[in-house]
């Protein structure tokens, strides 16, 4: 019979959809719907439509899977995930994860540290060459695939060990983050005290002012009020010998920390749903005071002077490394690249969402936002420099000296002293929490995503951030001690030195050279679908960067930071880790490269064949990957389509049709 005929032809294509919904509702196939116009991938195979009649081609490719195919393939079951409620939430999210307290504290400082604005030649070069691709390769991968920093990679799976390994060095910067949270709590309480503790005006510090002892040859100048304020009454650092004497835990920092990780625990109670909305205030918060305070800082004595030590170029310093280096790292560090919060940020995304035009958007506003605060810092730092009378080198500081000692000095000694001090450390609080959400969004999205129970539960998931932020809490109370602050220059200085440019050396090779930069390019362009001509062309150049371009300098700065590592002791102003401290640092950046090697094993044990067997397949796709970036059942229909039989008319058949077909048999024996 005729019916059976189309019958067998139909089933035999092992179709993950019943033959009876080859149509939609409007009477097309899926194919035919204008959401279906990209390319799909199943089993091996592209499947394409070309031409206006819409003919279709298959084309053979390598096989995505590290198994071999069954008869009839079933799909996994498709996890409901949350997406942004609309783009501005996505690209906010971005900005205030990317735009934080390095900004504030650590590009000003390089820049006059590294030939002034001569120091943005490098800075920019490295932005286009490493920062733009890999934030391009991040968004793009977490979109695509639709899963967190450790699923994602069944794109790959030989490479799952770059997942493990974000997870590790977000958990560290995590870990330390907040306690910079906890510092900026203490300062805003102390801030709404008239006069400020850390001023000269202050009862307490009257004797510490006009402090200078000159002697026949020389000058010894004592602390000041607000170094005295930063190392006793916050840190408590004059009562501990070094990372082997901690000393008590600091209760006033303690609860500070604990304030802070619950406001954390609020903000992603309910996932993005609810930290999407916080980032409207948290991500456009700091660009207003960052505009009244450069506004402010124009209108003072000697502001123009520190304007002119933050900019004025020194073009000799081009020739050497170390600024070269120094503009590499701030890029990694202020765009957060290979942490897993981009990647994670990018999951939630619609899949046509457009990652190149975010990319620019972000990674641009980002390092534009560093330089304009540049301004607002110097301004005042200048005004500060020019009512002691000593050079603006004197006073400009890096790290948490900028941020804590120099600047509220510099804020103390402004008229209306304590709503500037309020203003500023407001501000950090938004930037450090900004940069916080990106951070455990990649820790809870890489754990939501291996154990979907979770996220289908909202209780399990509540009492799972809790358990995880009280956890983080537990840990962070050894760096809220007398001696926390070595502990936290220890993790700061090593979470993100080689083992973070490791990762992303791997992730750059992996995806370039075995899932494919062409494939990589094609899925880039499938997201996009109405790709314009400047998209292709710009396509081109960062394929370029990721094969050639991005490793060579990663390369570069990997080889800097052996060096320097080597050479260079870790210090905390006069103190000097001792080697077993270092040597605890540089296996803390270990184990989390190590993530790679052992990951990758582990999923060549997992196949079978020979050596060389075994390694082909664990860096091919499996074939969830292609189907992971579903978020609703349209998209299964018009997105996940088996193969097109080619034939004059389609038949579609019922339960019906069968009944009748075995009745007449039976009738006619």
């Amino acid at each position: 019979m005729k019916c059976d005929q189309n019958h067998d032809e139909l089933t035999n294509k092992s179709s993950p959809l019943p033959v009876g919904e080859m149509k939609d509702a409007s009477g097309q196939t899926p194919a035919e719907s204008p959401a279906a116009q990209n390319s799909v991938h199943k089993n091996g195979h592209a499947v394409t439509q070309n031409g206006p009649n819409g003919t279709h081609t298959t084309q053979p490719q390598t096989p995505v899977d590290s198994r071999d195919p069954d008869p009839a393939p079933a799909l996994p079951p498709t996890i409901p995930r949350e997406q942004w409620g609309g783009k501005y939430e996505f690209l906010l999210s971005c900005i205030g994860y990317c735009v934080g307290l390095s900004n504030v504290w650590r590009f000003p400082y390089l820049c006059y540290r590294n030939g002034g604005g001569v120091f943005l030649i490098p800075y920019f070069i490295m932005l286009f060459v490493t920062g733009v691709p890999l934030f391009l390769m991040e968004l793009s991968l977490g979109q695509y695939g639709a899963a967190g920093p450790i699923t994602v990679w069944k794109c790959c799976p030989l490479l799952k060990g770059i997942g493990i390994g974000m997870l590790c060095v977000s958990t560290l910067v995590s870990l330390y983050y907040n306690v910079i949270i906890a510092w900026t709590f203490y300062y805003l309480g102390s801030s709404f005290q008239s006069p400020l503790p850390w001023s000269c005006d202050a009862v307490a510090n009257a004797a510490l002012c006009g402090n200078e002892t000159e002697g026949n040859n020389y000058t010894t100048k004592r602390l000041s009020p607000t170094e005295i304020f930063f190392n006793e009454r916050v840190l408590g650092v004059v009562y501990s010998e070094g990372l082997h004497d901690p000393g008590p835990v600091r209760w006033q920092l303690a609860l500070c920390l604990l304030a802070a990780w619950f406001i954390i625990f609020l903000c992603m109670l309910k996932g993005i749903h609810s930290s999407g909305k916080v980032v409207y205030v948290t991500a456009t918060f700091p660009y207003f005071v960052l505009i009244v305070l450069i506004i402010r800082g124009a209108t003072l004595e000697g502001s123009l002077q520190g304007v002119a030590f933050y900019l004025t170029p020194d073009w000799a310093r081009l020739l050497n490394a170390q600024v070269w280096n120094d503009a590499a790292s701030q890029i990694f560090y202020s765009l957060g690249i290979g942490v897993g919060g981009l990647l994670s940020m990018a999951s939630y995304n619609k899949f046509d969402n457009n990652v190149i035009r975010d990319t620019i958007v972000i990674t641009v506003g980002n390092c534009g936002t560093s330089f304009f605060s540049g301004f607002a810092i110097f301004s005042i730092l200048g005004h500060m420099a020019w009512r002691k009378g000593v050079p603006v080198g004197e006073v400009a500081d890096t790290g948490p000296g900028l941020a804590f000692v120099a600047y509220p000095e510099a804020l103390a000694l402004l008229p209306g002293s304590v709503f500037w001090s309020i203003l500023f450390f407001l501000m950090l609080f938004m930037l450090g929490v900004d940069t916080l959400f990106g951070n455990m969004e990649g820790i809870t999205t890489a754990v939501l995503d291996e154990f979907p129970q979770l996220r289908q539960n909202p209780l399990l998931k509540c009492l799972f951030l809790g358990a995880l932020c009280f956890a983080f809490y537990l840990m962070g109370l050894l760096l809220v001690t007398d001696g926390g602050i070595y502990w936290f220059t220890l993790i700061d200085s090593f979470s993100t030195s080689f083992g973070l440019i490791i990762i992303t050396l791997f992730m750059c090779l992996g995806i370039s050279f075995f899932y494919g930069v062409n494939q990589f390019c094609q899925d880039i362009i499938d997201m996009i679908r109405h790709c314009p001509p400047w998209c292709t062309k710009v396509l081109i150049y960062f394929k370029a960067c990721w094969v050639f371009f991005t490793p060579f300098l990663l390369l570069f700065i990997l080889t800097y930071i052996f060096i320097e590592m080597y050479n260079t002791p870790l210090r905390y102003g006069s103190y000097v880790y001792p080697m077993w401290g270092k040597a605890l640092g540089v296996c803390m950046a270990t184990v989390c490269c190590l993530q790679i090697p052992i990951w990758g094993i582990v999923a060549i044990c997992k196949e079978t064949g020979t050596l060389k067997d075994r390694f082909q397949k664990s860096i091919r796709p499996l074939n969830s990957w292609r189907v992971n970036n579903l978020n609703s059942a349209r998209q299964v229909e018009e997105r996940v389509e088996p193969e097109r039989v080619e034939a004059p008319f389609t038949v579609t058949l019922t339960d019906m049709d069968f009944t009748a077909m075995t009745w007449e048999e039976g009738s006619h024996a």
